[in-house]
């Protein structure tokens, strides 16, 4: 027999806020004060945490993938992360918690092991942009691997809105780590396909006769 909480869970794959959108907003807020908590001890040490960044091909720097994207190189820096972290952050969110934890593990590994072995040798790199490309290209490719029209159209929003900020895939511009962008990009294409190709398995194990 069908499971009778199918239609909700359909829905759940195809939805383009978050099922608790209060909740939400008070996470991606909580997480953004953490970011400017961050910053502000950093500013008033010296900028001594901007040290801790990833150094391409350093081992003794590997570990820091995992709170590069916590750090920023001064308040314009983090400034000019602060409104598309929140919104594609909470945009993220529409699978509910869980998912967003997943998606954003992949992207957050994805694109700093990229800066790790792609950057140039000695770079010292720091910042969320990696995370939010990931979260963006998320977003962009979720609607198409689920078919969902309503994440497409959203998609479409989001690209006219922000697409311009793709092009920090591309190399040549001074201070700005496009590797960081294109693996969170790619991170985020993985993300969007683990997303699609779970609810797809969860579907089918509902049909199923029990």
């Amino acid at each position: 027999m069908v499971s009778p909480d199918r239609p909700a869970r359909r829905r759940s794959v195809y939805r383009i806020l978050p099922p608790r959108p209060f909740l939400a907003a008070i996470t991606m807020l909580l997480f953004t004060f953490l970011l400017y908590v961050i910053e502000a001890y950093d500013v008033s040490t010296g900028l001594t945490l901007d040290q801790e960044g990833i150094v391409a091909r350093d081992p003794s720097h590997l570990d820091s993938v995992l709170w590069a994207p916590l750090l920023h190189a001064g308040w314009a820096h983090l400034e000019s992360n602060t409104l598309p972290f929140l919104i594609f952050g909470f945009l993220a969110m529409a699978g509910g918690l869980g998912q967003f934890v997943v998606v954003t593990a992949i992207v957050w590994l994805t694109s700093g092991l990229g800066v790790w072995f792609f950057s140039p040798p000695g770079s010292d790199t720091v910042g969320a942009s990696g995370v939010i490309f990931g979260w963006l290209v998320f977003l962009l490719f979720r609607g198409f691997f689920a078919g969902s029209a309503k994440q497409i159209l959203l998609a479409v929003v989001l690209f006219f809105l922000w697409g311009g900020v793709l092009f920090g895939v591309l190399p040549g511009q001074p201070g700005i780590s496009w590797q960081a962008h294109l693996f969170g990009a790619l991170g985020g294409i993985l993300a969007a396909r683990v997303v699609a190709g779970a609810a797809r398995r969860r579907g089918a194990g509902e049909l199923m006769p029990r």
